[in-house]
């Protein structure tokens, strides 16, 4: 597939994903989710990544929601599928093997939002803006950000934030937990380069499996505890394992590649 609204960067084994719509506020329409689908399904699955970082082009959105044009020609159904097609692609993104890091700088709202909350961490700018306006158009949030606020926030502060449409600021993203780290402008896509390096360095097996049990405790079809044991067991019998706990008894660095 060739990308259009999505450019993809690899620069030391790290993805760099610009959402390439500044003159809609990088809206996520259908060729940006399409885009997304395709990335995390098949071009980055098998590239030798340590890490993903997405980010909004120019100095105003990361992706400040949904291309709303797109909505008007919906019904129940094709409202529905469109809805479910966003459940799918967010959550490819947040199943991802590796570590996946939305950068914001601007505006996060609505898909925007909730494409930021599909990714393992967030890394905001002190102007990052947050929020789900769906309320305002007479809509819920439709890709599973009535799920994954109240993941992140806790269940009072996502009615909060949800029912009344309230922007949130970078420090209260932080704060709440919605965001991992408030950083100066221009400093997002060092500090998820940052993040990533460190992550680099750990069993990457480990690294995988630890993305898959986390998620697993906010899946009502897993058992996220059994999940947990089964795989430690299965961790120690790794070679993956034994290099690591081989270089700590020898007092070195491990070689996990």
């Amino acid at each position: 597939m060739e990308l259009s609204a999505i450019i993809l960067e690899i620069q030391d084994h790290i993805a760099i994903l610009t959402i390439n719509r500044e003159k809609s506020l990088n809206a996520l329409n259908k060729q940006v989710m399409s885009e997304l689908d395709f990335l995390f399904s098949e071009r980055l699955v098998n590239e030798n990544l340590f890490g993903v970082i997405i980010q909004g082009a120019g100095e105003k959105a990361f992706a400040a929601g949904a291309d709303i044009t797109e909505f008007m020609a919906l019904d129940v159904k094709s409202g529905s599928e469109l809805s479910a097609k966003g459940h799918r692609i967010f959550n490819q993104i947040e199943a991802f093997h590796i570590p996946v890091i939305a950068a914001v700088h601007g505006y996060a709202l609505g898909a925007g939002c909730e494409l930021a909350m599909a990714c393992h961490m967030r890394i905001a700018t002190n102007e990052a803006m947050f929020g789900q306006p769906e309320v305002k158009l007479g809509l819920i949030p439709g890709y599973a950000g009535t799920q994954r606020l109240s993941m992140l926030v806790g269940k009072s502060k996502a009615m909060e934030y949800t029912l009344t449409a309230d922007m949130i600021d970078a420090n209260e993203a932080h704060r709440v937990g919605l965001v991992n780290h408030v950083v100066e402008t221009g400093m997002h896509i060092s500090k998820a380069k940052e993040i990533i390096a460190k992550i680099s360095k750990k069993g990457p097996k480990a690294i995988s499996n630890s993305i898959k049990t986390i998620n697993a405790y906010f899946d009502k079809n897993e058992d996220g505890a059994e999940m947990e044991v089964r795989i430690f067991g299965e961790s120690l019998n790794s070679s993956e394992c034994k290099e690591g706990v081989s270089a700590f008894l020898e007092k070195r660095k491990p070689n996990f590649r």
